[in-house]
């Protein structure tokens, strides 16, 4: 770990990062009181243990603030650049993932009493297509799932919208989802069952394709002489653990473990997606429209349309998110809103719908497909990182007609 953390932070340090302002103290005071009033209706409405997972929402969305951990620059980065920090600090989150899935799904054992689900879905046409769109989306969205909540929450203006895109496109999908559900699919692969070599084996092999991508990112970084990440502004000493910034590589092991907690307290993986169609449909279900008929809803979705938002897992983790990223922003003294131009407000919305839609297509996005789909051992999760890539590549040729900027090899910061 200690050669991984080297790696990870070595491209910032020749650079002083700049200090940060003032805590907004107002601002604080006001995101943790929500946060802890939700947090009362949760435990009186739905009991301690949606309480619990709110919680660690709470806490993804600190660690993703306080570390600016990244998926959507981490593609645009290796892509543009070669700078490869942003995957390589993937690598580890998802090797450190990996261990502990692989202890749970081995001994059963979690909270409930219930055996753990993994995120396992079928690799077909839907979730290829999907995960290519989704890459093109969160080029020109500017975010993935998580980085959309716990940028809204910092206060970048331009995320509210592909937030609204992202549920926009997410109920289209679930509208003509019968249609892609038609479509050839080769069924779902667990490196660990499917193939019958139990954990223990899948996780080695796991692991090592994870150092080796490492490795080879690693190389493809000092051959292009890839230009510095930028350094997010910090304070010193003990004062950093609350107000930022966390290296990559913390943050890579804290959301690990944060998605184990998840995977032991819940019986399944973090996600995010699933929360954007469901406000979506109950929307539309208040305002007349039976969207209970769409074969999407049928089954076990069925429950959660009838149920109350606060009694669905992914939803109240997301309000966690935000609460935590916004209360981080604000003792950091960073929630800034923003201005944005009509390009940039266009490629917001459809970066966001386009996202929304390839995530149901995928049976999920940066974290329900890629970050639980290869920690749950899923080939899926594997071939979504190969063809959201290759949606990255087409995303990052189409922003600067969004005025939206790309690194250059010339840049001293991407």
């Amino acid at each position: 770990m200690a050669m991984i953390s080297t790696s990870l932070k070595s491209t910032t340090r020749p650079v002083k990062p700049s200090p940060l302002p003032s805590v907004q103290n107002g601002l604080a005071w006001a995101s943790g009181l929500l946060f802890l009033l939700l947090g009362s209706v949760i435990l009186w409405q739905q009991g301690s243990h949606q309480s619990l997972l709110y919680g660690i929402g709470f806490l993804l969305g600190m660690t993703l603030y306080h570390a600016r951990f990244g998926f959507t620059s981490a593609f645009r980065q290796l892509l543009t650049v070669g700078q490869g920090q942003g995957i390589q600090a993937h690598m580890v989150m998802l090797s450190v993932a990996s261990i502990l899935f692989a202890i749970i799904f081995a001994t059963g054992v979690t909270w409930t009493g219930a055996a753990p689900q993994p995120n396992l879905s079928p690799v077909g046409t839907a979730m290829i297509v999907g995960a290519f769109l989704f890459g093109i989306g969160m080029q020109l969205g500017g975010a993935c799932a998580s980085g959309t909540l716990f940028h809204v929450a910092g206060g970048r203006s331009s995320l509210l919208l592909t937030l609204t895109g992202f549920i926009i496109g997410s109920v289209l999908a679930a509208w003509n989802w019968d249609f892609w559900q038609g479509l050839p699919s080769f069924g779902a692969f667990s490196l660990a069952t499917s193939t019958g070599w139990g954990y223990g084996p899948a996780l080695v092999v796991q692991l090592t394709v994870c150092a080796l991508i490492y490795l080879a990112v690693s190389w493809i970084s000092r051959k292009r002489n890839a230009p510095l990440r930028k350094p997010v502004p910090t304070t010193r000493g003990w004062k950093r653990i609350i107000r930022g910034s966390w290296p990559l590589w913390m943050a890579a092991v804290l959301l690990a473990v944060l998605n184990g907690l998840t995977l032991f307290f819940s019986g399944k993986p973090w996600g995010i997606t699933s929360a954007f169609v469901l406000w979506g449909s109950k929307i539309l279900q208040a305002a007349g429209m039976d969207v209970a008929s769409w074969s999407y809803w049928s089954g076990a979705n069925g429950q959660a349309l009838k149920e109350s938002v606060l009694a669905h897992t992914t939803s109240i983790m997301d309000f966690g998110i935000i609460f935590g990223a916004l209360f981080a922003a604000a003792i950091s003294g960073t929630f800034k809103l923003q201005k944005i131009s009509p390009k940039v407000a266009a490629a917001s919305l459809i970066g966001g719908i386009i996202m929304g839609y390839g995530a149901r297509l995928a049976f999920g996005c940066n974290i329900g497909a890629y970050f639980s789909g290869i920690a749950s051992f899923s080939l899926h999760g594997w071939v979504w990182a190969v063809f959201a890539l290759s949606g990255s590549y087409v995303g990052v040729k189409l922003r600067p007609l969004f005025t939206l900027k790309n690194p250059k090899p010339t840049d001293q910061f991407c």
